[in-house]
């Protein structure tokens, strides 16, 4: 199995933090291929920084052509219907799939994201797969992307206080940590407050694995049908597909 996990951003050390939690989960005789676009933001933080990732990742997915799988290793889920058009194969964000794991587990759950621009996406993407109705809350800890790994951040304690919040005055039964950067803390916040904490990079890669053995396909039927040949111009012309 080869799956290719694009971490939308450029910031090279995003990049290698997502291959070495995808790499901790996958199995054996997985291998995992990790890359993020040349061009584009350092850090996803709002509908701005999204609309300039998009080219990127899509040239990602034309360069790794031989993947079984594809994973937007952005919680945003940035570019996922996008992508599901050029390609058959299965292609997964981070953020649907942590509501699928998380809808497994709990009868509810809270969304906790970075920055406070990212809530009103995470709610529009909730709603549009359907989970608007478990998920009891969306909030954010006010920490940049690239300060997740600043110990001056306390990115941490700030995260705890929003899973208290959660399960005490919004009674979550499972918390959701809404961006790949945040994958580090999981497993001891939820040693610490014994619900499900869960994370989008290992969710995709689990349901990702599941998919290439039971040798789905995405549907070319409707909105995920290949995209009619047109000329793109431009910085585009490389899109087009005649």
């Amino acid at each position: 199995m080869l799956i290719c996990i694009i971490n939308p951003n450029t910031t090279k050390n995003m990049t290698e933090r997502i291959e070495m939690v995808a790499n901790k989960v996958a199995s054996n005789g997985t291998t995992i291929v990790a890359t993020n676009p040349k061009n584009g933001p350092e850090s996803i933080e709002g509908y701005y920084d999204e609309v300039f990732c998009i080219p990127g990742i899509l040239e990602e997915v034309f360069s790794n052509k031989e993947a079984d799988a594809y994973i937007i290793g952005c919680f945003d889920d940035t570019g996922l219907d996008a992508v599901r058009t050029v390609t058959n194969k299965p292609v997964l964000g981070i953020g649907d799939s942590s509501y699928h794991i998380a809808s497994c587990l709990a009868g509810t759950f809270s969304v906790i994201t970075t920055l406070e621009p990212s809530v009103p996406i995470l709610k529009n993407n909730l709603l549009k797969r359907g989970f608007d109705r478990i998920c009891v809350n969306v909030s954010s800890v006010n920490i940049p992307v690239l300060d997740l790994e600043n110990e001056d951040s306390n990115a941490s304690s700030s995260i705890e206080k929003e899973i208290e919040k959660s399960i005490n005055y919004y009674k979550a039964e499972a918390i959701v940590l809404g961006c790949a950067g945040m994958a580090d803390f999981a497993e001891k916040l939820e040693e610490k407050y014994s619900i499900p904490v869960i994370e989008g990079v290992s969710s995709s890669i689990i349901l990702a694995e599941g998919l290439i053995r039971m040798k789905k396909n995405t549907s070319k039927l409707g909105g995920y049908s290949y995209p009619n040949p047109k000329n793109y111009s431009g910085i585009f012309k490389q899109f087009s597909l005649k």
